[in-house]
């Protein structure tokens, strides 16, 4: 049932078969919706597949800046795609809110128990997350909550990975096939650094600012009043010019950050998670 993605390799067409067959076995299916690269394709294959029998359901809280809530709602709307909004609350759990390593954990756990909530209530049989092979190569506390919740992970299950997604999505013509990856504000905190909705605003406000100016591929890593800033390598002089580097520093300190840095390594997935390799 391969759909608007006809310049494919042979593999990538074989992989999309696999995703297409093992949703559809599924026969109804509500995708935890975040409108990310990797949720945003497997929910519109899921509509290619099952149609009104795919739901979109995306949390909405002070970890999900408010222009991803507005894409996944504009998203949805364009095609026509059954979306709901929960406002499952991660402050009410002190394993999220203290921020130990298995935050995300607590995070995934309550969110995917609200999904579930939602999909029953509107016939569903099935719950899906977007992750994919790559993302078994790092330290995510938050699958154990999937595997609990048996929340199905279909692009893994296809054997997917970035690249793949990417590639498929850029030949059905997804607008999220070049979008950079993205992870909730919770994951800019230092472990140990207690999480607040106040400090998650200011990441978001201190990002924002940055995306404005072009920094598309960026993080501010909080570590107590310490804004520390990722962006690619090859944009670190750009960020560091004096016009750039004097404005970033004013709009931080007014947002509330005391100190302002570069992290000369670059932008890396889940820097924070280097503290806890061992």
């Amino acid at each position: 049932m391969i759909t608007q993605a006809e310049n494919l390799s042979i593999q990538h067409k074989e992989k999309l078969e696999k995703l297409e067959e093992y949703i559809k076995d599924l026969g109804s299916l509500a995708v935890g919706f975040s409108s990310g690269v990797d949720s945003t394709f497997m929910l519109v294959v899921a509509h290619n597949v099952l149609g009104e029998k795919a739901i979109a359901v995306t949390q909405a809280d002070a970890s999900v800046p408010e222009r991803e809530l507005k894409e996944a709602k504009e998203f949805c709307e364009a095609r026509g795609i059954r979306h709901f909004i929960i406002h499952a609350n991660p402050m009410k759990e002190e394993g999220y809110r203290h921020n130990g390593p298995d935050r995300c954990y607590y995070c995934k756990k309550g969110i995917f128990s609200e999904i579930i909530k939602v999909a029953k209530e509107n016939g569903i049989s099935y719950v899906a997350e977007g992750s994919n092979l790559d993302d078994l190569g790092d330290y995510r506390p938050g699958l154990k909550a999937v595997s609990e919740l048996d929340v199905k992970s279909p692009l893994r299950e296809a054997g997917l990975n970035k690249e793949d997604i990417r590639i498929i999505s850029k030949a059905m013509g997804l607008p999220t096939w070049s979008k950079p990856s993205y992870a909730c504000l919770a994951s800019r905190f230092v472990y140990g650094e207690e999480i607040t909705e106040e400090k998650l605003k200011m990441i978001d406000e201190a990002e924002q600012f940055l995306i404005e100016r072009g920094f598309l591929e960026e993080r501010v890593r909080l570590h107590g009043k310490l804004a520390r800033i990722e962006v690619p390598a090859k944009d670190i002089e750009k960020l560091a010019s004096d016009d750039i580097r004097e404005a970033v520093y004013k709009r931080f300190k007014e947002i509330g950050f005391m100190f302002v840095t570069i992290d000369m390594k670059g932008y890396r997935m889940g820097s924070m998670n280097e503290t806890i390799k061992k």
